[in-house]
Protein backbone atom coordinates (compact mmCIF):
# COMPACT_ATOMS: atom_id res chain seq x y z
CA UNK A 1 0.00 0.00 0.00
CA UNK A 2 0.95 3.57 -0.88
CA UNK A 3 1.19 6.25 1.31
CA UNK A 4 1.29 8.75 -1.35
CA UNK A 5 -1.01 11.63 -0.78
CA UNK A 6 -3.38 13.78 -3.23
CA UNK A 7 -3.69 17.57 -3.13
CA UNK A 8 -5.54 20.43 -4.47
CA UNK A 9 -3.49 23.42 -4.93
CA UNK A 10 -5.81 26.62 -5.44
CA UNK A 11 -4.27 29.45 -7.23
CA UNK A 12 -4.97 32.69 -8.80
CA UNK A 13 -4.41 32.35 -12.55
CA UNK A 14 -3.81 36.37 -13.00
CA UNK A 15 -1.28 36.17 -10.16
CA UNK A 16 0.77 32.66 -10.19
CA UNK A 17 -1.11 30.07 -13.39
CA UNK A 18 -0.17 26.78 -14.45
CA UNK A 19 1.76 28.31 -17.67
CA UNK A 20 3.46 30.09 -14.93
CA UNK A 21 4.50 26.65 -13.49
CA UNK A 22 5.26 25.36 -16.96
CA UNK A 23 7.58 28.04 -17.68
CA UNK A 24 9.21 27.64 -14.22
CA UNK A 25 9.34 24.05 -14.10
CA UNK A 26 10.01 24.21 -9.94
CA UNK A 27 8.73 26.31 -7.70
CA UNK A 28 8.28 27.26 -3.79
CA UNK A 29 4.62 26.62 -3.18
CA UNK A 30 4.06 30.13 -0.50
CA UNK A 31 1.50 32.60 0.52
CA UNK A 32 -0.80 30.16 2.33
CA UNK A 33 -1.76 31.82 5.68
CA UNK A 34 -4.93 29.64 6.41
CA UNK A 35 -4.25 27.50 9.39
CA UNK A 36 -5.67 24.39 8.16
CA UNK A 37 -4.29 25.11 4.56
CA UNK A 38 -0.84 25.24 6.32
CA UNK A 39 -1.47 21.89 8.66
CA UNK A 40 -1.99 20.08 5.47
CA UNK A 41 1.12 21.49 3.55
CA UNK A 42 3.21 20.41 6.70
CA UNK A 43 2.05 16.69 6.12
CA UNK A 44 3.25 17.02 3.08
CA UNK A 45 6.19 14.43 1.28
CA UNK A 46 7.83 14.40 -1.50
CA UNK A 47 6.64 12.17 -4.28
CA UNK A 48 2.78 13.81 -3.33
CA UNK A 49 1.05 14.21 -6.28
CA UNK A 50 -1.11 17.46 -7.07
CA UNK A 51 -3.64 18.84 -9.30
CA UNK A 52 -3.61 22.45 -9.68
CA UNK A 53 -6.95 24.28 -9.22
CA UNK A 54 -7.40 27.90 -10.88
CA UNK A 55 -9.67 30.11 -8.72
CA UNK A 56 -11.37 33.17 -9.44
CA UNK A 57 -13.56 33.21 -12.98
CA UNK A 58 -12.25 29.91 -13.91
CA UNK A 59 -12.71 27.56 -11.21
CA UNK A 60 -11.49 24.58 -12.78
CA UNK A 61 -8.52 22.22 -12.47
CA UNK A 62 -5.78 22.67 -15.00
CA UNK A 63 -3.50 20.57 -14.42
CA UNK A 64 -0.70 18.00 -12.83
CA UNK A 65 1.99 18.57 -10.32
CA UNK A 66 4.32 16.59 -7.71
CA UNK A 67 5.58 17.61 -4.33
CA UNK A 68 9.81 17.62 -4.29
CA UNK A 69 10.64 18.91 -1.04
CA UNK A 70 9.76 18.28 2.77
CA UNK A 71 7.95 21.28 3.85
CA UNK A 72 10.08 24.08 5.27
CA UNK A 73 10.04 27.61 6.90
CA UNK A 74 8.84 30.13 4.55
CA UNK A 75 12.13 32.22 3.72
CA UNK A 76 10.21 35.41 2.92
CA UNK A 77 8.22 35.30 6.76
CA UNK A 78 8.76 36.18 9.67
CA UNK A 79 6.71 33.53 11.43
CA UNK A 80 8.03 29.83 11.47
CA UNK A 81 4.62 28.82 11.30
CA UNK A 82 4.30 30.03 7.97
CA UNK A 83 5.76 26.88 5.63
CA UNK A 84 5.92 26.25 2.35
CA UNK A 85 7.00 23.40 -0.14
CA UNK A 86 8.73 23.26 -3.40
CA UNK A 87 6.49 21.41 -6.59
CA UNK A 88 7.37 20.48 -9.70
CA UNK A 89 5.27 20.53 -12.83
CA UNK A 90 4.02 17.52 -14.37
CA UNK A 91 1.35 17.97 -17.19
CA UNK A 92 -1.88 19.64 -18.25
CA UNK A 93 -4.69 17.27 -17.85
CA UNK A 94 -6.08 16.76 -20.86
CA UNK A 95 -9.59 17.98 -19.88
CA UNK A 96 -10.35 20.49 -17.23
CA UNK A 97 -12.84 19.85 -14.53
CA UNK A 98 -14.46 22.32 -13.81
CA UNK A 99 -15.97 23.04 -10.28
CA UNK A 100 -19.77 22.74 -11.59
CA UNK A 101 -18.94 19.35 -12.66
CA UNK A 102 -17.67 18.21 -9.03
CA UNK A 103 -20.23 19.99 -7.08
CA UNK A 104 -22.88 18.40 -9.75
CA UNK A 105 -21.44 14.44 -8.73
CA UNK A 106 -23.04 13.46 -5.53
CA UNK A 107 -19.63 11.53 -4.71
CA UNK A 108 -18.17 14.64 -3.86
CA UNK A 109 -20.88 16.09 -1.31
CA UNK A 110 -18.90 15.99 1.79
CA UNK A 111 -15.27 16.98 -0.45
CA UNK A 112 -13.33 19.78 1.07
CA UNK A 113 -13.27 21.46 -2.02
CA UNK A 114 -17.21 21.81 -2.24
CA UNK A 115 -17.43 22.16 2.02
CA UNK A 116 -14.59 24.19 2.75
CA UNK A 117 -14.40 26.48 -0.55
CA UNK A 118 -12.03 29.00 0.92
CA UNK A 119 -9.22 26.03 1.81
CA UNK A 120 -6.25 26.43 -1.02
CA UNK A 121 -4.64 23.47 0.15
CA UNK A 122 -6.89 20.54 -0.07
CA UNK A 123 -6.37 17.34 0.78
CA UNK A 124 -7.59 14.27 -1.98
CA UNK A 125 -8.40 10.94 -0.62
CA UNK A 126 -7.59 8.45 -3.60
CA UNK A 127 -11.03 7.09 -4.73
CA UNK A 128 -11.58 10.68 -5.25
CA UNK A 129 -8.35 11.47 -7.08
CA UNK A 130 -9.07 9.23 -9.27
CA UNK A 131 -12.54 10.11 -10.14
CA UNK A 132 -11.45 13.52 -10.85
CA UNK A 133 -8.73 11.73 -12.68
CA UNK A 134 -11.56 9.91 -14.89
CA UNK A 135 -13.26 13.01 -15.41
CA UNK A 136 -10.54 14.65 -16.67
CA UNK A 137 -9.66 12.31 -19.02
CA UNK A 138 -6.80 10.55 -17.33
CA UNK A 139 -5.93 7.27 -17.10
CA UNK A 140 -5.58 6.23 -13.59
Amino acid sequence: MSDKQYWILKTEPDVYAFADLQEDGVTMWDGVANNAALKNIRTMKPGDLALIYHTGNERRIVGFAEIVSEPYPDPDADNPKMVVVDIKVLQPITNFVSLAAIKADPVFAEFALVRQSRLSVVPVPTDLWHTILRMGGETT
